[in-house]
């Protein structure tokens, strides 16, 4: 029993997979577009997410700063940090959007299970005219409401948040490597 249902998680998870990369190929090579272009105008990429997804955000901008799967110059991304707390009840993430961000920076936010304070922190990019990129699940109409023509909203249509999650984590991956491969002139079919 315990066998096969570890194994059902396996194969769910591969199913979708099939089903994601036709939904989210377009939409990821767009969101590698806009930080590929913030990166060569000197401008930064700003890393944030909810919840647990703070340490996707993490990693990501780790994979971004030291290196993917090819040596090359440091990309600036940073983490925004969420565990400091809030002041007079406005997030934490939003007060650092407030005081570091600059105009032609990127922001990209992971939520996948639909934090209803996102929206505070994407009007806070946008005061800041900074652009949003947000990979979020099936909760995403806080999103929607405050997302504009120069953000982009990459949503992962899946009932079940660890596969949403699963997905994420394999789109940063993506991001990645679209980023390398634009930056590093790299053959991108390989």
């Amino acid at each position: 029993m315990t066998e096969a249902r570890i194994q059902a998680q396996f194969f769910e998870s591969a199913d979708w997979f099939y089903q994601a990369a036709e939904q989210l190929t377009r939409p990821l090579a767009a969101a590698a577009q806009m930080a590929v272009g913030t990166l060569t105008s000197g401008a930064r990429l700003w890393v944030a997410g909810s919840g647990l997804a703070q340490g996707d955000a993490q990693w990501w901008s780790q994979l971004l700063l030291n290196r993917f799967e090819q040596d090359r110059p440091p990309l600036c991304a940073q983490t925004l940090q969420a565990e400091l707390g809030d002041l007079h009840g406005v997030p934490a993430l939003v007060r650092q959007v407030q005081a570091l961000a600059h105009p032609g920076d990127l922001l990209v936010w992971i939520d996948p299970l639909g934090d209803a304070q996102a929206g505070l922190l994407v009007e806070a990019a946008h005061q800041q005219d900074v652009a949003v990129v947000a990979l979020c699940g099936n909760q995403d109409a806080h999103l929607r409401a405050v997302m504009t023509e120069t953000d982009l909203l990459i949503r992962v249509a899946h009932p079940r948040w660890p596969r949403v999650t699963e997905t994420h984590r394999l789109a940063l991956h993506a991001l990645c490597d679209a980023i390398d491969v634009q930056l590093l002139g790299l053959d991108a079919g390989a």
